[in-house]
């Protein structure tokens, strides 16, 4: 399949191809989650809820694999390091239990619902679910080895947050000699609207391709066609 990505088309086999759904989790996308108890602007999240819902029937129709991403700390939050490591001084969650204790054992914690995959996007049969405990997929997981065993090279991006976990696992599928492409308006940004355009010119730019989600199942649908007429 030849995809309209930018800045130049990509040829790309199904096969070996899979979509990454980035911390589609109520904490990311929900009223009363953790980006909310924040004071982030997830007023966007339900339109991506929606066409990530939808590109996703339109992948798993041409077989292509589907993967999540879900952040989260074990109960005590021993995975999240102590203050001598950066993660427990940047990373949201952790900043937001220092200021509410008593959220401690809730937010961004390991079968809570701040923790859960949102409703309208839970995981199928036959999909595969990584926890993450950094804003990398990549770190600490068996992501690299779970995509490579399956043969796939191609990872198209969605999720939340884009200029966070979403950028943070591309960059390093790119490190890691994938080809990364970010289907951007099935993202949503941490912060004001130049993060998300920073993100969008970064990845074009110099690591890897951007892509709608309306050419990516315009692209897949046809190949459907063509296939259902061989």
């Amino acid at each position: 399949m030849i995809f309209p990505t930018k800045p130049e088309p990509r040829d790309v086999d199904p096969a070996r191809s899979a979509i990454v759904v980035v911390d589609m989790q109520n904490a990311f996308a929900s009223k009363g989650g953790m980006f909310d108890l924040s004071s982030l602007d997830i007023s966007g999240a339900r339109r991506v809820i929606d066409v990530i819902r939808e590109t996703l029937d339109v992948a798993r129709s041409a077989g292509i694999r589907v993967v999540y991403l879900v952040m989260g700390y074990d109960e005590a939050m021993t995975t999240c390091g102590g203050p001598d490591s950066p993660n427990w001084h940047k990373e949201l969650a952790l900043k937001l239990v220092r200021k509410r204790p008593e959220l401690k054992g809730k937010v961004l914690t390991q079968g809570q619902w701040d923790w859960q995959v949102v409703d309208d996007l839970k995981p199928q049969p036959g999909d595969l679910v990584v926890n993450k405990t950094r804003y990398s997929g990549f770190y600490g997981t068996p992501l690299d080895s779970m995509l490579r065993t399956r043969g796939i090279r191609t990872l198209f991006f969605a999720g939340i947050a884009t200029n966070v976990c979403v950028e943070s696992t591309l960059r390093d599928a790119f490190f890691l000699d994938y080809w990364p492409i970010l289907l951007h308006d099935a993202t949503m940004q941490a912060g004001p609207p130049l993060l998300q355009e920073a993100t969008i010119k970064n990845v074009e730019n110099y690591l890897g391709w951007t892509l709608t989600t309306s050419d990516f199942m315009q692209t897949v649908n046809q190949h459907l066609v063509r296939g259902a007429r061989v």
